[in-house]
């Protein structure tokens, strides 16, 4: 797999943002009973938009990162992957940068993901367990070996 390039999001990058949220996660908002209006996509975009990166492989956009690192957590806020390069590693890639990150600063990396939503399997295939749950959610954390 090509080298993978985090590049901080800039207000240019929304509508790509908006399309490869609907593209990946609409699905699974909505296999759940949640359906969301424009302004409430836009909304979850704009949510600490300070935080989102692109990413890049080869010069190509193929997904997005949020993520928020606080006292003693590494909160994942969003890891979307458009659908042409899902299941080639880079969702895992990332992931474990942030796991990296994590060990050295030595802070708990966590997540959460909708109950629907496939790719919570590979959060539990790199060690995540469930700590918590919502209605729609599960509440994840990397648990350490």
């Amino acid at each position: 797999m090509e080298k993978l390039k985090l590049v901080k999001a800039e207000e240019s990058d929304k509508n790509f943002l908006i399309r490869l949220r609907k593209v990946t996660m609409v699905e699974h908002l909505e296999k759940a009973g949640i359906y969301l209006s424009e302004e409430q996509h836009i909304s979850r975009i704009n949510f600490n938009y300070e935080s989102t990166y692109l990413i890049y492989t080869s010069n190509q956009k193929v997904g997005m990162l949020k993520y928020l690192e606080i006292e003693n957590t590494i909160e994942i806020l969003q890891l979307q992957i458009l659908p042409d390069y899902q299941g080639l590693g880079i969702g895992k890639s990332i992931i474990n940068q942030l796991i990296n990150a994590s060990k050295i600063s030595n802070k708990t990396l966590t997540l959460k993901v909708l109950k629907e939503n496939p790719a919570r399997h590979l959060y539990q295939r790199i060690g995540f367990g469930i700590v918590d749950e919502d209605t729609y959610e599960f509440f994840m954390q990397l648990l350490l070996k």
